[in-house]
C-alpha cells in the first residue's frame, strides 16, 4: 500500500451556502403532479408531509440557499471531508489517469447521508414537529436519520426493507443505538403493509414499499412529518456540500477534473459530488463528463422510461417526471440495497435527457472486484454501493491507458463497508 495525498479545508472553509442547480438548468424539469387530480402540485399541498421550510426549498430557483448556522455547527463534527489523490489505484492500474476521491466515509454514520439528515431534522424542529418517519435500503439513510433526530430531540421510526434487515443486522442495532425505532417493511403496522403481506407473506420488500408505509404513516399520525433520503430536490440540494468542497480541495491539488463519478440510487451522492461542476457546464461550457453508476439489477437512467411515475409503490406520493424502471419493479436482492430505487429523480432526470449526465450499468461481481482492489489499495473497504463508483472509474482510467491520455477523474466514495461484512464474505 502506498501513501496517499490527502486535501483538507479547515472548519472555516465548510460552504456557508448549498448550490441549486434549477437556477442555471437550460430546461426546467416538469412539475410535480397531485397523484389525485394529476395537477401540477402547489406548494401547499405538500406541507402535510413535509415541512414547509423544506418544501419551500424543493420548489426554489434560487441559485444559493443559506446553510443555516446549527446545522453548520453539526457539519463540523465530521466535515471538511478529506479528498484523496489515489495513487496507489493509480499505481496498481498502471493509468496515466490521476484519480481523485472524496471520501465521504468520514461522518459518524459512515455515509454521506448525514449531510441532508441534519438539515431535515433542524428544519422540522424548527416546525415544532415532533415525530419523523422514513424508509431505508441498506441501513445508512436509517442510521443517519436516527442520530439526526436525536440531536433535536425527534422521534424516528424507520422502515427498513426487509432483505436488507435480515442481510444487515447491525444497521439496525446502529438505529436502535442512536435512538430510532426500525421495523422490517413490509409490516403489520400500515394498512398498506398488510395488503402486501396478505399478497406475499414471504415478500422481501423494497425502497418503493417501504417509502408506502412510511408515508401512510406519517400523514395518518398527528404532528408526524416525512423525511426522504433521496431522489428530491431539497435533498439534493442539501448533498451539493460535497462538490462544493470538493472543487476547492482540487483547486489546492492544481487539477480540475475530465470526469465526476458517483454511484446512482435516487441521486443524492450523484447530484452532491456532481452538480457544483455541473454548473461550469451550464454556464461556462467546461467539458466535464458525469457517469452516474448503477447496478445492472436496478438500471433505471440507462435502461429506464422517461416518463411519469410514482415515487413509492403503492401510489401515494406524487408523480414525478423521472427515468423509471416501473414503480411496481422489484429488483434481484444484490447487496448495494441503496442502490434498488426504481427511479432517477426529476433534476437527474432531466439533465440527463439534456445529454448532461451519462450513466452505466455494472454487474455485482465486478463491483466487488473493484472495491476490494480499492481496499487493498488505498485501504478502505467501500460499501457495496460506492464499489459501483470505483468499477466505474476504474473502467475510464484503464481507457486512459488505452489512449494514452492523462485524464483527471473525480469519484465520491459515499460511504464505508465495515457494516457490509456479510456480502464481501458472500463474495470471497
Amino acid at each position: 500500500m502506498k501513501t496517499t495525498k490527502k486535501f483538507q479545508l479547515s472548519e472555516s472553509e465548510i460552504p456557508q451556502r448549498w448550490y441549486n442547480i434549477v437556477a442555471d438548468m437550460p430546461n426546467r424539469p416538469k412539475p410535480l403532479l397531485n397523484p389525485q387530480t394529476r395537477e401540477p402540485l402547489q406548494p401547499h399541498e405538500m406541507e402535510g408531509l413535509f415541512a414547509k421550510d423544506l418544501v419551500e426549498q424543493e420548489f426554489s430557483a434560487e441559485r444559493w440557499i443559506d446553510i443555516p448556522e446549527e446545522v453548520i455547527n453539526l457539519y463540523k463534527i465530521y466535515r471538511p471531508t478529506p479528498l484523496v489523490r489515489a495513487t496507489a489505484l493509480e499505481k496498481a492500474l498502471d493509468t496515466p489517469a490521476k484519480i481523485f476521491f472524496k471520501n465521504e466515509s468520514v461522518s459518524p454514520v459512515g455515509s454521506h447521508k448525514l449531510n441532508t439528515a441534519l438539515a431535515q431534522a433542524y428544519y422540522n424542529n424548527k416546525q415544532g414537529i415532533k415525530k419523523l418517519t422514513t424508509e431505508t435500503g441498506a441501513g445508512q439513510w436509517g442510521s443517519a436519520m436516527s442520530i439526526a433526530c436525536q440531536y433535536f430531540g425527534i422521534d424516528l421510526v424507520v422502515f427498513m426493507v426487509k432483505r436488507s434487515f435480515e442481510q444487515k443486522p447491525y444497521r439496525k442495532i446502529v438505529i436502535n443505538s442512536y435512538g430510532g425505532q426500525v421495523h422490517p417493511s413490509p409490516t403489520n403496522l400500515t394498512e398498506y403493509g398488510r395488503k402486501v403481506l396478505a399478497q406475499d407473506p414471504d415478500c422481501g420488500g423494497s425502497l418503493g414499499m417501504a417509502i408506502s408505509e412510511a408515508v401512510e404513516m406519517a400523514v395518518t399520525t398527528p404532528n408526524t412529518r416525512y423525511t426522504l433520503g433521496s431522489v428530491l430536490n431539497h435533498v439534493l440540494l442539501h448533498q451539493t456540500i460535497i462538490g462544493l468542497e470538493a472543487e476547492k480541495q482540487m483547486a489546492m491539488a492544481g487539477e480540475y477534473p475530465d470526469k465526476v463519478i458517483a454511484c446512482f440510487g435516487g441521486g443524492s451522492n450523484f447530484s452532491g459530488i456532481s452538480f457544483p461542476f455541473l454548473r461550469h457546464r451550464l454556464t461556462d461550457g467546461t467539458p466535464t463528463e458525469f457517469i452516474a453508476a448503477e447496478p445492472a439489477a436496478c438500471p433505471k437512467l440507462t435502461r429506464g422510461k422517461l416518463e411519469y411515475d410514482f415515487g413509492d409503490t403503492a401510489g401515494m406520493t406524487p408523480l414525478i417526471p423521472m427515468y423509471t424502471l416501473g414503480h411496481d419493479f422489484q429488483p434481484e436482492q444484490i447487496h448495494a440495497a441503496g442502490l434498488r430505487y426504481h427511479g432517477g429523480g426529476q433534476l437527474v432526470s432531466q439533465l440527463k435527457a439534456d445529454g448532461y449526465i451519462n450513466s452505466c450499468a455494472i454487474e455485482q461481481e465486478e463491483t466487488f472486484k473493484a472495491g476490494l482492489l480499492f481496499a487493498k489499495t488505498e485501504g478502505i473497504i467501500p460499501a457495496p454501493e460506492s464499489t459501483h463508483a470505483i468499477a466505474a472509474t476504474i473502467r475510464e482510467a484503464l481507457k486512459a491507458k488505452e489512449n494514452g491520455k492523462s485524464e483527471v477523474i473525480l469519484f465520491n466514495l459515499s460511504g464505508h463497508g465495515l457494516l457490509d461484512m456479510g456480502a464481501y464474505e458472500n463474495y470471497l
